[in-house]
This record gives structure tokens, C-alpha cells and sequence, in this order.
């Protein structure tokens, strides 16, 4: 049947959050009252949200179980504590990884003085692990694996012209954070792709002739992701 390529609007995302409390989200997939059966996962990732905090803003302490979450910043510094007593800043290129093992509380803050802009993707845990774990990989620079949840997350920063192939896997999920870029097919230009849009794919080791091409300097993320129910 062949790859299927799948072009998702920033603007189309389900908006979220507490606007009165400095928080606006923006949700890729099926969140909290929002609920599409068509819109619930891509292989083993259940959500990407956009999130924007003002200064001052940020979530109280909440709990995650059998989930690893990645979280990029794009823009501010993002404040981040556990109840396993770790704090960390996070910044921009900086990717945290927060794997929730049997259950972990966090706090996520913008302690800074100007507004805090990242993504966060959550990916459901293959096998069920016990004890939580945190990493924060400073200046990602190289693939990022996440084998608890059969993932792989890279960053590329293409100049304008530059091309990147799509995810080669079950499943792949790519997002621009910065720039502008097309999606080309077997040579021809299809969709323009700007900051926030995505691609989804699905059966991307069929997906010859179809990569992504930077209209201007370019920041993605491209997450391989491997069959959940291998």
C-alpha cells in the first residue's frame, strides 16, 4: 500500500490550558475534554502540546505513570522540579526526558521574566518500568533513544535548499519548530509546511521520494517510532 503522509496545521490543534492563568496550549491529539476517535495516538505517541507560559505561569504539581515525556524548548527557560528532589532549567536545544516509571510528581515553571514557548511529547511506555529516571540532554547534537517506548528523536537544522528524509519506521512524526519548508513527493512540491505544522507518517520505510525541503532556515524534529504492538 505504500506510506501514508499526513500534513497537520498548527493552527488546527485543540486549544487548551488556563489563558487567565498564563497558560495556552495546544494539543496535536485527543486531550482532556477533547476526544476524536480518529485523533488518539501515532504508534506509541499519545500526545504533542504546544505549551506558552507567561512569566510567573506554570503547572502545580501533577503525577505521570508508564509514560516518557520529551520536552524541547523553543523559546525562555523552562524550571522543572520532581519529588524525587531534582531542579533543573531547561533551555533552548536543551531535551529533557522524564521517564515516569511506576509514578513521579513534577512541577513545570516560567520562573523567568519573559514569556516560555515548548513542546511536549508524551510516549506511552512498552513494558511497564518501576523506577523513574531523568535525563537532560544539553545541546542535543545527536539521535536521542528512547527505548522504553521504541523511539527515536533527532533534530536537524537544514539551511534554506537543505532536504531531510522522512522517518524511515512504523510510525514517524515530524513538527517544524522554526522556519519554513515544503514537502516534496516524488520531486513535486506539495504541501508548504510553517512553524508549528507537522507531518505524520505511517509505514515510512516505503516512503522513497518524499522528504522535506527548507524554504528558509529550518529547526525539526523528527521522531522514528516503532511498532507498539510488535
Amino acid at each position: 500500500m505504500g506510506a501514508v503522509i499526513d500534513v497537520r496545521r498548527g493552527a488546527d490543534r485543540y486549544p487548551g490550558g488556563e489563558p487567565e492563568a498564563g497558560i495556552t496550549t495546544r494539543h496535536a491529539f485527543s486531550f482532556g475534554p477533547y476526544y476524536d476517535p480518529d485523533n488518539v495516538r501515532l504508534g506509541a505517541l499519545t500526545a504533542c502540546n504546544e505549551e506558552r507560559l507567561a512569566a510567573g505561569a506554570g503547572f502545580a504539581e501533577h503525577r505521570h505513570s508508564d509514560t516518557e515525556l520529551l520536552t524541547w524548548v523553543v523559546s525562555g527557560q523552562l524550571s522543572h522540579r520532581d519529588s524525587r528532589g531534582r531542579s533543573t532549567l531547561v533551555g533552548p536545544g536543551d531535551l529533557q526526558h522524564l521517564g515516569a516509571g511506576a509514578g513521579v510528581h513534577h512541577i513545570e515553571r516560567n520562573d523567568g521574566a519573559g514569556p516560555l514557548v515548548f513542546l511536549q511529547l508524551w510516549l506511552a511506555a512498552r513494558t511497564p518500568a518501576l523506577t523513574p529516571r531523568y535525563t537532560v540532554a544539553r545541546s542535543l547534537a545527536r539521535p536521542y533513544e528512547v527505548p522504553e517506548a521504541g523511539a527515536v528523536l533527532r533534530v536537524d537544522r537544514p539551511d534554506s535548499g537543505g532536504t531531510l528524509p522522512l522517518p524511515a519506521a512504523p510510525y514517524g512524526y515530524v513538527h517544524v519548530v522554526r522556519g519554513e519548508a515544503e514537502l516534496l513527493r516524488d520531486g513535486a512540491v506539495g504541501e508548504r509546511l510553517a512553524a508549528g505544522d507537522s507531518v505524520r507518517v505511517r509505514d515510512g520505510a516505503d516512503a522513497a521520494g518524499a522528504v522535506l525541503r527548507a524554504r528558509t532556515a529550518c529547526e525539526v524534529l523528527l521522531l522514528e517510532l516503532a511498532d507498539p504492538f510488535a
